[in-house]
C-alpha cells in the first residue's frame, strides 16, 4: 500500500511543486517504507520541504534529523567515501540546531525533551 501512496504524491508534486505538504508527506511515506534509497530521497523530499516553507517546518527538520540516524545505521561497513557519508551529518546538525532553536523561542518548557531525543540519534 505505500507504494501506491508514493505513487499518488509523485503525481501530486508532479501536478503542484510549489505545495510543502505534498512533499512532506512523499517523505513520511518513503521514510516509512525505508531502505537505504528511500531514506535518501526521503531526506531530500524533507529538504525541499524546509526550502518551500523558509524553514519553518518543525516536522520536516526532525525528519531530516530522523533520516540522518537510520541512514548512517544503515551504511555501517560500507564505502564512506560518497558525498552521502558527509552530507548526512551536516544536514543532521543543521537541523538539529534549528528544531533546539525554535523549541527555544515557542515551547521553552519541552526543550530538553527535543535536545535528548537528539542526542540518543546515532549518527
Amino acid at each position: 500500500m505505500y507504494k501506491q501512496a508514493a505513487f499518488c504524491y509523485e503525481e501530486l508534486i508532479l501536478s503542484q511543486p510549489t505545495v510543502p505538504l505534498y512533499h512532506l508527506a512523499y517523505a513520511d511515506v518513503l521514510y516509512t517504507i525505508g531502505g537505504l534509497e528511500n531514506l535518501i530521497s526521503a531526506r531530500k523530499y524533507y529538504a525541499a520541504t524546509i526550502d518551500l516553507t523558509g524553514g519553518k517546518n518543525t516536522r520536516a527538520l526532525l525528519g531530516i534529523c530522523l533520516c540522518a540516524s537510520a541512514i548512517a545505521q544503515l551504511s555501517k561497513g560500507r564505502n564512506k567515501e560518497d558525498a552521502d557519508s558527509t552530507t548526512a551529518p551536516e544536514l543532521h546538525s543543521l537541523a538539529a540546531a534549528a528544531l533546539e532553536k525554535e523549541y527555544r523561542q515557542k515551547a521553552p518548557a519541552k526543550l530538553h525533551l527535543i535536545s535528548s531525543a537528539l542526542r540518543s540519534l546515532k549518527l
